[in-house]
């Protein structure tokens, strides 16, 4: 019996928990968009990173990204009191970020240019040509502060099993499909927030 009400009490919680977050629709790919995308492995997604539509946790106003590190979730404010949430992979406790700064700009299937200080601890490092072998995924979006480039980017990732983990060089990266989500909502000048 007692079993019985575990069970019980588990599916309550479940159900309960799933209605505080509103699945989205994927947004509608270009034709590259999907070559590119069905040579890049999946991975298993784990719902708790899943992109939902949700209320806004972050005090922010409608149109900012902030980046809860410590969750591993970003989140885009919009109005009416919700927010678009997406799970991502962060940078390494040793090159975590925080801070502010704007999306100076946005690129499509960008290429990659590792900075000097990534050359110099990993040699084996090379520019690499926008596509799908790209580290930068299907878009990236530039921060900058005070009008300088941080040299950190949101952006896509070819390696997805990755997200909801400290792992990368500092930089914020998302599923593909979740970059091309975000990328499509936001704008150049949009204020980041990294906590």
């Amino acid at each position: 019996m007692k079993l019985v009400r575990l069970a019980l009490l588990v599916a309550v919680t479940v159900s309960l928990a799933a209605c505080q977050y509103a699945k989205t629709p994927d947004p509608v790919l270009s034709e590259r968009d999907a070559q590119f995308m069905a040579m890049i492995p999946t991975a298993m997604e784990d719902p708790m990173f899943a992109r939902y539509m949700v209320d806004n946790p972050t005090s922010q106003p409608p149109g900012v990204v902030v980046v809860e590190t410590k969750q591993h979730l970003l989140y885009y404010t919009m109005p009416n009191g919700k927010a678009m949430r997406y799970g991502v992979a962060l940078g390494s406790e040793a090159f975590g970020w925080t801070g502010e700064a704007v999306i100076d700009h946005k690129a499509e299937w960008p290429d990659w240019n590792p900075p000097a200080e990534m050359v110099a601890r990993w040699p084996h490092v090379k520019k690499t040509a926008g596509g799908w072998t790209n580290p930068l995924g299907a878009r990236a979006m530039y921060l900058f502060h005070d009008g300088k480039d941080t040299l950190y980017r949101i952006h896509g990732t070819n390696e997805p099993e990755k997200i909801g983990q400290s792992v990368s060089s500092g930089c914020i990266r998302m599923r593909n499909i979740d970059v091309i989500d975000l990328y499509n909502r936001v704008s150049d000048g949009t204020k980041v927030i990294v906590r």
